[in-house]
């Protein structure tokens, strides 16, 4: 995510999804979800905006 629009099209994606809270830090360019769903079936969300995804576990 580089831009405003790119976060607009990651935050509509969640949404239609629905139970997850995620916190998009632009400057960063990551993405934090705490979801419900499992973890494929989130970055089967994410690959649907066209953006490059990457998964980082938890710290």
């Amino acid at each position: 995510m580089t831009c405003e629009g790119c976060s607009n099209v990651v935050n509509l994606e969640l949404n239609k999804v629905g139970g997850a809270d995620f916190d998009i830090d632009l400057p960063n360019k990551k993405l934090c979800i705490n979801s419900e769903h499992s973890v494929n079936t989130q970055l089967e969300t994410l690959d649907k905006t066209g953006k490059a995804v990457s998964y980082l576990a938890p710290k």
